[in-house]
């Protein structure tokens, strides 16, 4: 195969990234980490995550040993799988995890130094939470696009000269998608309850019952409160993030060689697009990560003004440059996928600002939010589920309408259902997904800051180091939670498209494992009595002789089963968030009650068993929602068949997408609506207003942190999974 020299940007983009991460890593590390006790209490963090996270990936280590022999058993003794697909799942659960664990061993680093630096100026501080978030970002997407260009390369020299090769290549490559979607499952639903069974316990002892600050060394939950932020808000992020990334990619490559099938060369081009884009993406994110600066005395619009000129500063390069890479590769109709490209850019630009209206205290929904807390917790709540609510139709309206231009601009505005128009508009939408996440390296920087800033002043009010301090810490935590919101909606967003993606690269995986059958001696009987033939069989085929249509009822319960699982999986997090913040709350009072001298700060908590108690909860906690995401599809596959799969798929991604879009704005806005009271607004820390939307962020907590984020991955890990498992629903028609 005659890879074009322009490839090699692919690993050489990757390993600058990587590279780049060390040197912020490095710089970070040369600042001073503050006072004693400063020091004292981020290594207590230190521990307590690396602990947690140790325990958690061998918990993973077993699901992954048994779900490797699976595989195993399908390729080599049921012959309905590629003989790839373990070692390709292995590496891309490995990836995702590594992904998580340099990013939060640099938060961890990070936090104290963060706050020892705005001792000294805010623009201080910002820069090194900021870089520090950036090391997160780089490592995801230097570490995706190095198993990405591995394995491309790899099976490449595998299948040269096969008559399906690039066909086969793409589509065994996402097996490794579906490696880092179950990590990722692994590390947002574990993090995601460590640290809010910590948050929650906290927050409802030590401020609602006992009057104290929040991270006032006196509360026996500040430091797992510390921990969690580190193992759900980083580790988790980062694995999830970096099972989107490469799944986008991935998807894409695989629509890519099944749209231009007809043309070897081109098809070649399309699969190698979504690569350099990507590779392109990670040059112009470190081009806006070194453009984030901001004054001292800075307000929170300047904040988000700093932090706004690199994300789309990077977002119209990124734009500019997908026209001039497209035009390049001399892909047909290239001035439409290129559009579709910026569609995607654009898509995830509005729904970061329709996130941030809904999210930041800066603007009405969230002051309204605050403002209710005057007349009690109900109110907060009432307001909260409100805003959240209608915050979904701005990214759902974006969405559908990014999916249709995408498509459109792809086949030329090519209404027509053949196979050829529909294949190029799902390629146009898979590419919308990669524009949408090219700028991921200060994307999720400016994600992966929030919880190093909410660490910093953690440290800061611990260590007591001044009101003047602590408000500055305030600030950089105020916009970290905004930025957080942010995230996920972008996230969120991208999830949308890749799944859609997804469902295209099923059909795919099914034709592929048909062929296999045949070779096997199997044969496809249509419903008219012919012989179906899947090796020349196109999409629209497939779908007829599936019969995937409204009217099948196996397709509308496998849409009502998909819409379920997205509402089952929520509710068995929030119950393991709740029954892990029980066991929290009354360990925590325990201690005021039973260690003398507590409260007056004459005695030192025991926060050794808090950190164990949110240990222990988040890893019994995590395997069911886990090991059901992964169930449903197979179970769905082998019960209802290929129609059935492709209802669960789409029932799925419409109840999850929205869902997921509502828990993150509506706890976003929660938690905001307590930091402008804690501002001084409406009263200010005390008072009966404040100790209503502590009730509503306790409330939020578990709906932006644990639940919410994790429907992204569950989503696409549907779709993974169905993909994998194609060989074994065909082998039971």
């Amino acid at each position: 195969m005659n890879i074009p020299v322009v490839f090699w940007l692919v690993p050489i983009a990757s390993v600058i990234a990587l590279a780049m991460a060390w040197y912020f890593f490095s710089a970070m590390i040369k600042e001073k980490e503050g006072t004693p006790k400063m020091i004292e209490i981020a290594e207590h963090v230190r521990k307590g995550a690396m602990a947690y996270l140790k325990q958690q990936y061998k918990v993973v280590a077993m699901v992954f040993a048994v779900m490797v022999v699976v595989f195993a058993i399908m390729a080599f003794v049921l012959k309905v799988q590629n003989p790839w697909v373990p070692v390709a799942f292995l590496t891309g659960g490995l990836f995702s995890g590594l992904a998580g664990f340099f990013g939060m061993k640099t938060a961890t680093y990070a936090s104290a130094r963060t706050a020892n630096a705005v001792r000294h100026g805010l623009n201080h501080g910002l820069k090194i939470a900021f870089r520090s978030g950036a090391v997160m970002g780089l490592v995801v997407v230097g570490l995706g696009l190095l198993d990405i260009a591995f394995w491309f390369l790899l099976l490449s020299y595998v299948y040269e000269g096969s008559a399906m090769a690039l066909t086969t290549i793409t589509t065994t490559m996402l097996t490794f998608g579906m490696g880092a979607s179950t990590q990722a499952l692994f590390a947002r639903v574990g993090g995601g309850i460590y640290t809010k069974a910590a948050d929650v316990g906290a927050d409802l002892v030590g401020k609602v019952e006992a009057h104290i600050p929040e991270d006032d060394p006196r509360n026996p939950a500040t430091i797992a409160d510390n921990v969690g932020d580190n193992v759900g808000d980083v580790a988790g992020m980062g694995a999830d993030l970096y099972e989107s990334y490469c799944g986008s990619i991935l998807s894409t490559a695989a629509l890519g060689a099944t749209a231009f099938a007809m043309n070897g060369d081109m098809q070649l081009r399309a699969v190698i697009a979504p690569m350099i884009i990507a590779a392109v993406g990670i040059f112009l994110s470190l081009l806006g990560i070194f453009l984030v600066r901001t004054k001292d005395g800075a307000t929170m619009k300047d904040l988000l003004r700093a932090l706004g000129l690199g994300t789309n500063v990077s977002a119209v390069l990124v734009a500019v440059a997908s026209f001039g890479i497209l035009y390049l590769l001399r892909l047909d109709n290239w001035v439409g996928i290129s559009f579709s490209v910026l569609t995607g850019l654009v898509a995830g630009v509005i729904i970061g600002q329709a996130t941030e209206y809904y999210t930041s205290h800066t603007y009405s929904p969230t002051r309204h939010i605050a403002e209710a807390g005057t007349t009690g917790a109900a109110t907060v709540i009432i307001k909260g589920l409100g805003t959240g609510m209608i915050s979904t139709c701005i990214p759902v309206i974006t969405i559908s309408v990014a999916i249709m231009m995408s498509y459109l601009c792809a086949n030329g505005f090519d209404m027509d259902m053949s196979s050829d128009a529909i294949s190029r508009g799902l390629y146009g939408i898979g590419i919308a997904a990669v524009g949408m996440l090219s700028t991921l390296g200060i994307t999720l920087a400016t994600d992966a800051y929030g919880p190093i800033a909410d660490n910093a002043g953690g440290n800061a009010e611990m260590s007591e180091l001044g009101e003047d301090v602590r408000q500055r810490t305030d600030a950089l935590d105020a916009l970290g939670n905004t930025t957080a919101a942010t995230g996920k909606g972008f996230a969120i967003g991208s999830a949308a498209l890749t799944a859609l993606a997804l469902l295209a690269s099923y059909v795919e995986e099914v034709k592929m494992a048909m062929v296999r059958a045949m070779n096997e001696g199997e044969h496809f009987i249509d419903g008219a009595g012919n012989a179906f033939d899947p090796s020349t069989a196109t999409m629209p085929d497939f779908m007829q002789f599936f019969e995937v249509t409204l009217m099948n009822p196996k397709v509308l319960v496998g849409a009502f089963i998909g819409a379920m699982a997205a509402f089952l999986f929520c509710g068995l997090t929030m119950g393991a968030v709740g029954r892990a913040a029980q066991a929290m709350v009354e360990e925590v009072r325990r201690q005021f009650r039973e260690i003398t001298g507590i409260l007056e700060g004459k005695a030192t908590p025991d926060y050794g068993r808090c950190v164990e108690i949110s240990t222990r909860s988040a890893q019994r906690e995590m395997v069911f929602p886990s090991i059901l995401a992964i169930a449903i599809p197979i179970l769905v596959g082998l019960i209802l068949g290929v129609a059935g799969v492709l209802g669960l798929l789409v029932g799925g991604l419409a109840a999850g997408f929205t869902l997921a879009v509502f828990m993150a704005n509506a706890g976003g806005a929660w938690d905001n609506a307590k930091k402008l009271v804690e501002e001084g607004n409406f009263g200010g820390k005390g008072s009966e207003c404040h100790e209503a939307t502590v009730v509503g962020d306790t409330v939020g907590d578990p709906f932006k942190d644990t639940s919410g984020p994790s429907l992204n991955i569950l989503i696409k890990l549907m779709s993974m999974v169905s993909i994998v498992m194609a060989g074994l629903t065909i082998a039971f028609l």
